[in-house]
């Protein structure tokens, strides 16, 4: 028995050590916010935070994350008055939206880490999230708006 925290709830799985955490979500837990992309960690679809910094659940495993803490989209405090959230849906970011719940979690380790990033800082961080759609541009006017709506919060 694995027994870690996701989304504030202590869970436990019975699985081996070596299951990626995005199956275990996923097919586990039934929580399905977190994507498949590609399954090497390349495309960020699969973006959570363990113990508050984004990480891909595909590569994951969950043996190592016995005692630590798993926030999935579903789990961000918040989520639909999220300052990042608001913004993605101000800019209309998504046209699929296959990529979105990844984009997000990258973007608000991002404005945890880097409270109001240049357009370079959000190029780097945001650089291994694909979006086949190509809404870059949306994505890097919705983190500016997010930072701008953090720091009036405060």
């Amino acid at each position: 028995m694995i027994e870690f925290t996701v989304n504030g709830t202590k869970r436990q799985v019975d699985v081996a050590p070596d299951m990626p955490l995005l199956w275990v979500l996923r097919d586990e837990l039934g929580i399905t916010s977190a994507k498949y992309g590609c399954g090497v960690a390349q495309c960020g679809a699969c973006t959570v935070h363990i113990d508050g910094l984004a990480v891909r659940s595909c590569q994951s495993r969950i043996g190592d994350l016995a005692g630590r803490s798993v926030v999935t989209l579903d789990g961000v405090d918040g989520r639909d008055q999220h300052p990042v959230v608001q913004a993605w849906i101000e800019h209309q970011v998504p046209q699929c939206g296959y990529c979105q719940t990844g984009q997000i979690m990258q973007a608000i380790s991002l404005l945890d880490l880097i409270p109001k990033p240049t357009d370079e800082q959000i190029d780097q961080v945001m650089s291994g999230n694909l979006c086949r759609c190509g809404t870059y541009p949306r994505i890097r006017a919705a983190i500016h708006t997010a930072a701008a709506k953090k720091m009036a919060e405060k």
